[in-house]
């Protein structure tokens, strides 16, 4: 049986938005993309994406948003502009942004007068990996609208989980973004290891890839490690960065202990003020050859 087809507006169109609106482009799905930086619609716009003159019109045209966001002002205005408007065709809107709990519930709250549902989505993995459709969403909120555009998620993910009320998929996004961070150091950590005690670094990534030792984490990242090349970035030091942050203001809120995440905000922190910011995340492992170097440096006087 043939899926049905929605009118899709796609507001935000960074790596992870460009990546799902060519795979929605490449289904059964009718998508016109939006983004206030005017060099990412000339990029989208090579892709055949119908690409938006103004944000209103793609409200007025579409019944189903998917909003790929960089800050929670973008959230908010985009959700301000759709409350004002008398004749917007929007039904559902599915928040994909990393963005905090709060702020989306509010907004959730102010589209309650207009019949128009949030949906609290969140993805776990990389642009790249938006890329190839290899990407899982956390969604949750109004069951009945998520069944009714379930099948937008199989045009651009490997699975899609309904993890229950509104703002389950932010805390499981944060969740996963906890381990990530950790995984990351720990890739480094192992790393640096190797490769001070004279082991193949491919043959240690080959190796420890096949084991119970691995990661997607470090299947990721670890190559970029090992050559000390950071990009492409899957992942940007300053976009972490809100992270990062969003990660620290979730632990704080429950006063969970969790020493391993300090440490780690730390290196991550250090990474910031040696001027990595464009980096990929990865570039954490010069946080920690710089330690390394300055231990060695200091046992040498």
């Amino acid at each position: 049986m043939q899926e049905k087809s929605f009118q899709i507006g796609v507001v935000g169109l960074g790596i992870i938005g460009s990546a799902i609106s060519k795979h929605l482009l490449s289904s059964n799905h009718q998508v016109i993309g939006f983004d206030i930086d005017q060099n990412k619609l000339i990029e989208n716009n090579e892709q055949r994406l119908t690409i938006s003159t103004s944000l209103e019109e793609l409200l007025r045209s579409s019944d189903v948003i998917i909003t790929c966001l960089p800050n929670e002002q973008s959230l908010n205005d985009t959700v301000n502009q759709l409350v004002s408007l008398k004749d917007a065709a929007v039904k559902t809107i599915i928040e994909m942004s990393t963005l905090g709990i709060v702020c989306k519930s509010e907004n959730k709250e102010k589209l309650i007068p207009k019949n128009i549902h949030l949906l609290d989505c969140p993805i776990s993995g990389t642009g790249e990996q938006a890329s190839r459709a290899d990407i899982v969403i956390y969604a949750s909120g109004d069951k009945q609208s998520y069944k009714e555009i379930e099948s937008i998620f199989n045009s651009f993910s490997k699975n899609c989980f309904y993890v229950g009320d509104f703002g389950n998929g932010s805390k499981i996004k944060l969740i996963a973004n906890f381990l990530v961070s950790i995984h990351n150091v720990a890739s480094a950590e192992a790393i640096l290891l190797a490769d001070q005690t004279g082991i193949d670094l491919e043959k240690i990534f080959e190796v420890i890839s096949s084991g119970a030792g691995t990661s997607k984490i470090f299947e990721l990242r670890a190559p970029m490690m090992m050559k000390r090349e950071y990009k492409p970035a899957t992942m940007k030091m300053n976009v972490w960065k809100k992270d990062m942050t969003l990660i620290r203001e979730f632990i704080d809120l429950y006063g969970i202990s969790t020493p391993l995440f300090a440490v780690t905000e730390e290196l991550y922190e250090s990474a910031l003020e040696m001027g990595l910011e464009e980096e990929d995340t990865a570039a954490v492992y010069e946080t920690l050859k710089k330690i390394d170097k300055e231990g060695a440096d200091q046992d040498a006087q």
